[in-house]
């Protein structure tokens, strides 16, 4: 073995362990502290209001959270002035809205107001779990078909991975989980799949070619084979979703956090587990070979 393939196992043995550590922070942060649910999953009250145009929405945004003590969403309307608020009710006692927002606007017009349960989001959870679950179960189904089974179960543990990851970052800063970040979690799996089938595949054809070589070189050389291809479309991808995430304001920033998070971990987690895992439980070239037919099959 080159000095070239015994950096780069060395590399990849590493990113395999930095990942475990990742994935074992995320679980606990997602056991003990669990997620700051949005209104979408907790119901509360929505409010559109018409207050003076000099306001801005980082104004509104920090005064309420100071009297409400709590995360307030606050989304401009289509008219100048005309904001849409969203918060938790606040117990037993209904918010007196307009007197608590002449603090800071001297117009104040409560457009309308509307308590929302959160039967919808009880209703998205459970069919994201369901879509979830028939996602896991027909990807392990045609892996399973395409591919060998170790590295079947190498993508499978690498999706789960990235989708653990990217909800224990939610868990670990307490950043609001509402149904964008359901959709986006959604995307990841997609992304990160494409991502592990790619390296996967160049890992298969190289076992059916070289039946005599190692598998540690095999999966080296399938890795950098994918590697430039995989920096392209990782790159140009975090770029269109880096600019949703410094222009798309604060609607759409969970959204792509959680994407620029997903897509990361989809390009690290193909490499460090995608085929590392199946390399550590004993795949070879040897699963991929081609059975030489007997004597009777080969007559007539």
């Amino acid at each position: 073995m080159n000095i070239f393939q015994h950096s780069l196992t060395r590399v990849r043995y590493g990113m395999s362990a930095m990942s475990a550590l990742l994935f074992i922070t995320a679980t606990l942060f997602i056991t003990l502290q669990g997620f700051n649910w949005g209104l979408d999953f907790t119901g509360g009250i929505v409010a559109e209001v018409r207050l003076d145009e000099a306001l801005k929405l980082t104004d509104i945004k920090s005064y309420l959270e100071q009297v409400l003590l709590q995360d307030v969403q606050v989304v401009s309307s289509t008219e100048p002035g005309r904001w849409i608020l969203r918060y938790n009710q606040l117990g037993d006692q209904a918010l007196a809205l307009s007197p608590t927002l002449e603090s800071i606007s001297q117009h104040v017009e409560v457009l309308n107001s509307s308590i929302v349960g959160p039967q919808v989001g009880q209703d998205m959870v459970e069919q994201g779990g369901i879509a979830i679950l028939a996602c896991f179960v027909l990807t392990m189904l045609y892996l399973s078909y395409r591919f060998e089974w170790r590295l079947a179960l190498g993508a499978l543990v690498a999706l789960t991975y990235d989708v653990v990851l990217v909800l224990g970052l939610f868990a670990i800063t307490q950043m609001e989980f509402n149904l964008t970040i359901l959709a986006a979690v959604l995307a990841v799996l997609g992304y990160s799949l494409n991502d592990s089938i790619i390296i996967a595949d160049r890992a298969r054809e190289l076992f059916k070619a070289k039946p005599k070589a190692s598998a540690n070189t095999l999966i080296n050389q399938a890795v950098t084979a994918t590697f430039s291809r995989t920096l392209v479309t990782s790159g140009t991808t975090l770029v269109t979703v880096s600019s949703l995430w410094l222009l798309g304001g604060p609607a759409l920033e969970g959204f792509a956090i959680a994407l620029c998070l997903g897509i990361a971990s989809g390009t690290w987690s193909s490499i460090s587990i995608g085929v590392t895992l199946p390399q550590l439980i004993g795949i070879s070239p040897a699963h991929y070979r081609v059975a030489k037919p007997t004597p009777e099959e080969v007559l007539p």
